[in-house]
């Protein structure tokens, strides 16, 4: 299987703005957040499918979220932390976490074509990183 841009992220071949990283996952903000915080929660070794993932990586990643999704809430402020796994665009399993406070900004569309704002990302990745 060819190298997801997530395993060459994880490789330290693409930059990224992390938030957390063990020995089996890496968190790190999606340079097209649909809101501030948006971030990807992926396992190191790269599997197309959550379902797919052997039970320890599944528990890892699923660890990783819950602690990352607490501290969004903390450091945000916001009420909620959304949780979406979709799988589509990147084979490598996934999770988003979306901070928010309402539907909307739950719901908000990714601008994929907009520039990422890599100055506003750091800034973000510093306050939630651990």
């Amino acid at each position: 299987m060819e190298d997801s841009i997530f395993t060459k992220i994880v490789k330290g071949e693409i930059p990224c703005h992390k938030v957390y990283e063990d020995k089996r996952v890496l968190a790190f903000l999606d340079i097209h957040p649909a809101v501030a915080g948006h971030t990807l929660v992926i396992p190191k070794k790269q599997v197309e499918f959550v379902w797919d993932l052997q039970e320890e990586d599944y528990a890892a990643v699923m660890a990783a979220a819950k602690q990352v999704a607490r501290r969004m809430r903390e450091v945000l402020g916001v009420r909620y932390v959304g949780e979406k796994i979709i799988g589509v665009d990147v084979p490598h399993a996934h999770v988003q976490l979306i901070p928010f406070n309402t539907a909307t900004e739950y719901g908000a569309p990714q601008d994929m074509d907009a520039a990422p704002d890599h100055a506003a990302l750091a800034k973000v990745a510093e306050a939630l990183a651990f």
